[in-house]
């Protein structure tokens, strides 16, 4: 009997029982679903015949034990978004990025004519996503999806990534002992899971292979085929950092409050840089973006933006991603408005504002002690109500008004 803590809780599970019954589910139950899928007998039975369960892996819930209980977060302190990117990791980044996107110019130019998505994007994601290609990439990708799809707090979602990746050997892309990824079962050097692969995986090389792993042709054109199959619009950038003037207020944040760039610039909002904005862009809808309110850097934004959103659900990744990918094509450096001392105050306290919010009529989006784009702006429409000067964002000054 082997003791084994997960979350903070320790449970005695009996290794070699659970092991028994994970192979007969892989014989049973899984090879039912793989049949149903369509893999065939021959492929599975190549791609499981050496498959053990990790018990290293996070979030496992052993036959016979409980998933362990919700640990609320709300006590735990939100990070400033400021924190997100590292000024030294961004310059390491975008060294290398600015080589390689030389080193690959040509498989990059047709990338683009292909696709549509500029080189410099495709590489900052590249280089975000796995270092270029040089990150390291330790795990068996079956070992995790199956251990996960068997005993974890997420099976159907594992267990549909691993069908899928058995399609993928399956189809002769790659052998089971080559298909390498992370601990969550992310594949390659762009980080696809199975069904991303299966989705947007392309043989850019013609080697009639979509290989992930150590093809650079096909990793780079398959992060592109990505992109251009969520939205990409070809010829726009993914935007701009802005000069937001204070008599216009943040509370007009979020993809779902767009205007055309001429009307946000009749408002007084100019570019940083102070470089004009594309004629071009004029008429083209734009967003407005402020992660940390009035406290940090201002964007306004296109569609593109949230594109990059698609790869990553994060605004902070995407302007991570926005920011490196024009490091590479244009020398540029680090944003120009410094981030503000926020991110200081207690998720709980957060969340206490956003139910009193909610209380009062507004939508924040998720009530999860995290300012997103909902909750910001909620607040900045709240305090302008409220006779202050809209900051949308938390700070501690907030916290005893709005009850």
């Amino acid at each position: 009997m082997i003791f084994i803590c997960l979350s903070g809780s320790s449970f005695a599970v009996d290794r070699a029982s659970v092991e028994r019954q994970f192979q007969d589910w892989v014989k049973s139950d899984l090879w039912l679903m793989a049949q149903k899928a369509g893999i065939s007998r021959g492929g599975f039975d190549d791609a499981t015949a050496r498959l053990t369960l990790n018990w290293d892996l996070p979030d496992l819930v052993p036959p016979g034990t409980s998933p362990p209980k919700e640990r609320k977060q709300t006590q735990a302190e939100f990070s400033s978004p400021g924190s997100y990117f590292s000024e030294k990791r961004l310059q390491g980044l975008a060294a290398t990025g600015r080589r390689l996107a030389g080193q690959h110019a040509a498989t990059l130019r047709k990338i683009e004519s292909a696709y549509g998505v500029p080189g410099e994007i495709v590489v900052a994601i590249w280089g975000r996503e796995s270092g270029f290609g040089q990150a390291k990439l330790p795990y068996p990708a079956l070992e995790v999806l199956a251990t996960k799809a068997f005993m974890s707090t997420r099976k159907d979602l594992f267990l549909r990534e691993l069908i899928s990746a058995l399609h993928i050997i399956d189809g002769g892309d790659i052998a089971a002992s080559k298909m390498y990824g992370s601990w969550a079962g992310a594949l390659g050097q762009p980080q696809f899971l199975p069904t991303s692969f299966l989705k947007y995986a392309v043989d850019f090389d013609g080697d009639g292979h979509r290989d992930i792993w150590t093809s650079v042709p096909d990793s780079l054109a398959s992060i592109a085929n990505y992109l251009a199959k969520s939205g990409w619009q070809s010829g726009r950038d993914w935007g701009f950092e802005v000069r937001i003037p204070p008599g216009v207020t943040c509370a007009q944040e979020g993809p779902d409050r767009t205007k055309p760039l001429s009307v946000w610039s009749s408002e007084g909002i100019t570019r940083l840089s102070g470089k004009p904005f594309p004629k071009s862009e004029t008429d083209r809808d734009f967003m407005m973006l402020v992660p940390a309110g009035t406290h940090g850097p201002e964007f306004l934004v296109t569609s593109n933006f949230y594109v990059l959103k698609e790869y990553n659900n994060s605004d902070l990744y995407a302007l991570f991603i926005g920011n490196l990918a024009d490091r590479i094509a244009y020398g540029s450096g680090a944003f120009g408005a410094s981030w503000g001392d926020v991110g200081k105050m207690l998720r709980s306290d957060v969340l206490a504002m956003q139910k009193a919010l909610v209380a009062k009529g507004y939508d924040v989006g998720n009530v999860d002690g995290l300012p997103g784009y909902k909750t910001r702006r909620s607040l900045g429409d709240w305090q302008s109500r409220n006779g202050m000067q809209p900051t949308c964002f938390p700070d501690a000054g907030l916290k005893a008004k709005l009850r």
